[in-house]
C-alpha cells in the first residue's frame, strides 16, 4: 500500500522541480533581454544619415550599427557623446553610446559635416 501512495508523490514532486527549474530560466532569460542594449542602425548614403534623428530611452546602453553606402569613407563624429567612429567606403561597424541623461545629443560626418548630420534624443521612461 505504501509503494502505491509513493508514486504519485513522486511523479507530483518531480513536475514541481521541473516547473521550477522551467521558471528560473524563463526569469533570467528575461533578465538578459532586459539588460541587452537597445539597437539603432543608421545608414549613410549621399553623404546624409538615415534617420537624420532617433530617440532612445535615457539610462541605457544604446548599440548602433552604422553602414556606409557611400564610395567615400566618413567619420561619425560627436562632441556631445564624446565619440568618433570611422567607417570605410561601402563597410559597417557597430559602437555603443551611453548610458544617456535625458536630452538631445547632435551628431555628424566629420568629412562631409554640411550634409551629414543628426541628432539622437535620449528620453525618461514615462515621457
Amino acid at each position: 500500500m505504501a509503494a502505491r501512495t509513493l508514486a504519485p508523490r513522486a511523479a507530483t514532486m518531480g513536475m514541481l522541480a521541473l516547473s521550477l527549474t522551467l521558471a528560473a530560466f524563463t526569469a533570467l532569460a528575461g533578465a538578459a533581454r532586459a539588460d541587452a542594449p537597445a539597437a539603432v542602425t543608421l545608414t549613410l548614403k549621399n553623404h546624409r544619415f538615415m534617420p537624420a534623428s532617433f530617440t532612445v530611452p535615457a539610462g541605457q546602453r544604446v548599440r548602433i550599427t552604422l553602414i556606409n553606402r557611400d564610395p567615400a569613407t566618413e567619420e561619425f563624429d560627436s562632441r556631445d557623446l564624446k565619440l568618433e567612429e570611422v567607417v570605410t567606403p561601402m563597410g559597417r561597424i557597430s559602437f555603443s553610446i551611453g548610458p544617456l541623461q535625458a536630452g538631445q545629443y547632435r551628431f555628424m560626418g566629420e568629412f562631409h559635416a554640411r550634409t551629414a548630420q543628426g541628432a539622437v534624443t535620449a528620453v525618461a521612461a514615462g515621457r
